[in-house]
């Protein structure tokens, strides 16, 4: 989704709701502190929001399958009317970026609490991701045996297993 903010303006708000978070986040804690010291019942509040359980007669994962074969399908199509062509056109730099652009919108939408607008981005990271394997020449199954490989294994247990420090396209990442 576009919103004529330049990258560094996008960056800069993330940090900003990021400071503002913490700074409420320490107002809270301190407000535990003095409601403690006051002698009253401080009951810890939940890290994050509950999740409901799954609903058997939602929309399930299999719509991935179907938006996977829809831009495997529209790959070679007239980019001037095919969004999934146009982006694919333009090389794996740009749908690489275009994915950055949208998982920053997700991650602003859910720092915003905005559960609406975070739904929305959320496709769109999705969908870019999708456009992302195809570009790079990757199918949801490399990524599904991955998934696979480590279900049921603690994610705590399955980092600690990798190499201390991965080199990635000349970054380093740290696992």
């Amino acid at each position: 989704m576009k919103t004529g903010k330049t990258k560094a303006e996008t960056v800069k708000i993330v940090k900003a709701k990021a400071v503002k978070a913490k700074s409420a986040k320490a107002k809270a804690a301190n407000a535990k502190s003095l409601k403690a010291k006051a002698g009253a019942k401080v009951k810890a509040a939940p890290r994050f929001a509950p999740v409901p359980p799954l609903d058997p007669d939602a929309p399930d994962a299999r719509v991935m399958d179907r938006l996977w074969s829809t831009i495997i399908a529209r790959k070679n199509a007239d980019p001037l009317i095919s969004h999934s062509a146009r982006l694919l056109s333009r090389g794996v730099n740009k749908v690489a970026q275009k994915f950055g652009e949208e998982s920053v919108e997700c991650l602003i939408e859910a720092v915003a609490g905005n559960r609406e607008a975070l739904i929305a981005e959320s496709a769109d990271v999705l969908y870019h991701l999708l456009v992302m394997w195809v570009a790079v020449g990757l199918r949801p199954e490399d990524v599904w045996s991955e998934l696979k490989r480590r279900e049921g294994i603690s994610g705590i247990a399955e980092k600690s297993a990798r190499p201390v420090m991965v080199s990635i396209a000349e970054t380093r990442k740290i696992p």
